[in-house]
């Protein structure tokens, strides 16, 4: 059974990685360790999933051979019903592990960096930049996930022209990615006097965050620069020269963090991002790759694209990738947007399937 022979060639493979694990020069050399980590935790899945494949195949084996020798028919009925079950439930397992079987984009178990950035519209493309921000942190807090803000640079009436934020806890980047892109709003602005419905917009782009083993930076290639950190209409937040621009210069990549007090925290900060926004320059290559091969929108790397429109007369947010409408906008800008990941997910997964039958 070819599926089986798959599933135990990775089950050993699994054996073999947590034994390596042990070694003492594997312990002592921390970037292979934590390598070995990750392998683990990825095939944690594939492992429970051929335990109980291989439980299921094994009884549904000893239930036909009970129907061909038994003679009570009470038990033969009994065994009937058995191999009935198992059946369904090893041809559910059997589509379930296609799926985990399917290779994995390697940065879906990374943390992610959120940059939500006001487009047009004006004022209310700021003040719906927020109202993101907002469902985003509920989110986030509904999974568990730690939110730490990287930069802000806030609204004229309100909301943010741009905010900036990390977001640490499991899976957080194979579960964000699908934000990414152009999301709009249709409602009657705060400013507007006459109770016209307006069209504005605002982008998200959810990069994976690169760590030191992913990216080397010289810093002969950076140009630090300090100043004094602002808030909402431009007041000092602090006296002290504690926000940090840096410039990469290779690049030309520039990124700012005033978020902490302290100017190490700040540089901290601000070198995770840079790490980052290089990292995507070739991260960038393999999500055009993809978008290439695929029809749907789903996890490409269009940014441009319109993703989701947010209609407040009608309560309504639609999907355009998977045209999926939901009337429940309240409840979606509280942060309940797991359905819509959920459902990328399902296509994305269909279409990646799809794929693997046809190479």
């Amino acid at each position: 059974m070819l599926l089986l022979e798959k599933l135990e060639a990775l089950y050993n493979k699994y054996n073999e990685l947590q034994e390596e694990m042990t070694q003492p020069d594997v312990m002592s050399d921390m970037k292979r360790f934590i390598k070995l980590n990750k392998d683990i935790k990825e095939l944690e899945p594939v492992v429970t999933a051929y335990k109980e494949y291989s439980n299921v195949v094994a009884n549904l084996e000893s239930s036909k051979e009970l129907l061909q020798t038994e003679k009570d028919e009470e038990m033969r009925e009994m065994a009937k019903e058995e191999i009935q079950i198992l059946t369904e439930r090893q041809e559910q397992m059997e589509d379930e592990i296609q799926i985990l079987l399917l290779p994995n984009d390697p940065q879906d178990r990374k943390n992610a960096i959120v940059e939500i950035r006001a487009g047009t519209g004006g004022d209310e493309a700021s003040i719906f930049a927020g109202d993101l921000y907002r469902m985003y942190l509920k989110y986030c807090e509904t999974k568990g996930w730690k939110v730490e803000p990287v930069s802000a640079t806030y609204g004229t009436v309100g909301g943010y022209k741009e905010v900036i934020f990390n977001v640490i806890g499991e899976n957080v980047y194979g579960q964000l990615k699908y934000e990414s892109g152009v999301h709009r709003v249709q409602r009657v602005p705060e400013t507007e006097t006459q109770g016209r419905v307006h069209t504005s917009a605002a982008s998200v782009a959810v990069l994976p965050e690169a760590d030191e083993f992913d990216i080397e930076l010289k810093q002969s290639d950076i140009r630090k620069d300090t100043y004094c950190s602002s808030g909402p209409g431009g007041q000092s937040v602090n006296t002290t020269y504690s926000a940090i621009r840096l410039t990469h210069i290779p690049t030309g990549i520039v990124v700012t963090c005033q978020d902490q007090k302290s100017q190490l925290k700040n540089l901290d900060k601000a070198m995770q991002v840079l790490r980052t926004r290089i990292f995507e320059l070739e991260y960038q290559k393999y999500l055009d790759e993809i978008s290439s091969k695929r029809k749907t929108m789903v996890s490409t790397g269009d940014r441009s694209a319109k993703i989701r429109t947010y209609n407040y007369p009608q309560g309504r947010v639609t999907d355009h990738r998977i045209n999926l409408s939901l009337y429940n906008l309240p409840n979606i800008m509280d942060g309940d947007i797991q359905q819509f990941i959920d459902e990328l997910q399902v296509a994305e997964n269909a279409e990646r399937l799809k794929e693997s039958v046809e190479s």
